[in-house]
């Protein structure tokens, strides 16, 4: 993974729970009928989120159960990348678990639309919105974390550092 991603915007509110995301009726179909039901609560992205767009969310975006398969869902999708005011602990964990790249970015809300096209810089925690020219920095992620997104994840890094090592 680059540090930079760059796509264009879905936009959410606060308070988005893992149910959304990955709803538990949708979590035993075929994949091909589970992607359609991601993040159902904006019918639009359902129907069009493409491969490499970002989603910009509020507050405490991935609140509610543990549900490993809402990250992971968001990654197989393709998204590029979750952006948010802030997220629940164990949300933001399970993204970098799976290699999903997060942000927690106060005031992103405000500076960037639905449809926009911005620019995060993971390595600076920079969010540039390159439709409105507008920008703001975040807190960095540590290193460590910054390492297991570039290894796409815990478990493949693991792997390769293993491979390594051989």
């Amino acid at each position: 993974m680059s540090t930079l991603v760059r796509g264009k915007v879905w936009k959410f509110g606060d308070s988005i729970p893992t149910d959304h995301i990955a709803p538990g009726f949708a979590l035993a179909l075929p994949w091909e009928q589970r992607k359609k039901h991601i993040l159902y609560v904006n019918k639009a992205f359902t129907e069009k989120a493409q491969p490499g767009d970002i989603i910009v969310a509020g507050s405490n975006f991935g609140c509610g159960s543990s549900r490993e398969e809402a990250p992971a869902d968001l990654k197989q999708l393709g998204i590029g990348c979750v952006v948010a005011e802030s997220f629940a602990r164990t949300f933001f964990r399970n993204c970098i678990s799976v290699g999903l790249p997060v942000l927690a970015c106060k005031g992103v809300s405000s500076i960037i639309n639905e449809g926009d096209e911005i620019e995060v810089d993971f390595k600076n925690a920079q969010v540039r919105n390159l439709t409105s020219g507008k920008e703001l920095k975040g807190p960095p992620l540590a290193p460590d974390l910054v390492k297991i997104i570039e290894g796409k994840g815990i478990l493949e890094l693991l792997k390769s550092e293993k491979k390594g090592k051989a």
